[in-house]
């Protein structure tokens, strides 16, 4: 597959998210994100990030809407060649209310000569008000250079990711489906940026389907 093509790709996928602005429940919005990973003793890694949403497009009109902040620490560890287990805590603020969760992650990762393709089940506990929140996801993500075999300082490179967030509050269940489209650029081994469009679809089990799509801006950083 050429450059070519594979920008195509990444166009028409784009395309494919926006397909359900014309929806009444359709939402648009800004996802910034700031990795920030720490190496530790052995093989112990430590994974801090922040994220926010603001919603700049709703119910058929462009209106600016804060929607929340997240405060996330996870620490991981290899538990073989391909493999890692991880777990953390994520604090978010929302409507001046505290929601606090719990995560846990078991990953796997498999490396081809043109890509690489990771694995990620992951499981959380959200606590609120109205009831604990369990959720239970699976990630498929794909990265693919754009230039030579592998991904090197000074290079652009594409992801695909494709989720799956089952979630059950008080026995009411709901299937969310992710679908992500991203173009990075590696600085350096330290740094990398990523730019793409993140298009979610939930509440389509037992009510009306909600279509939301993010700019994702994401700032990875090693020290």
């Amino acid at each position: 597959m050429n450059i070519k093509t594979r920008l195509g790709t990444l166009f028409l996928f784009i395309i494919f998210c926006g397909i359900g602005k014309a929806q009444d429940n359709y939402q648009f919005g800004l996802l910034p994100v700031v990795n920030v990973n720490k190496k530790l003793l052995g093989n112990l890694k430590l994974n801090f990030k922040t994220e926010s949403r603001q919603i700049i497009y709703q119910e058929q009109s462009f209106k600016s809407q804060y929607e929340l902040i997240d405060f996330s620490a996870i620490a991981s560890t290899k538990i073989g060649l391909n493999n890692s287990l991880a777990g953390g805590y994520l604090l978010r603020v929302r409507d001046e209310r505290i929601v606090h969760r719990l995560i846990q992650q078991f990953a796997i990762t498999q490396k081809w000569l043109f890509f690489r393709i990771a694995h990620r089940f992951s499981s959380d506990q959200t606590f609120e008000e109205e009831g604990t929140t369990f959720r239970f996801r699976y990630r498929i993500s794909n990265q693919i250079p754009l230039n030579g075999q592998s991904i090197n300082a000074n290079e652009f490179y594409l992801k695909l990711n494709n989720e799956y967030l089952n979630s059950l509050q008080n026995s009411n269940y709901d299937l969310e489906i992710r679908l992500a489209v991203f173009l990075g650029y590696e600085f350096n081994d330290n740094n990398k940026l990523e730019l793409g469009i993140e298009n979610r679809l939930d509440s389509f089990i037992e009510n009306q389907m909600r279509n939301r799509s993010w700019l994702n801006i994401s700032w990875f950083i090693a020290i």
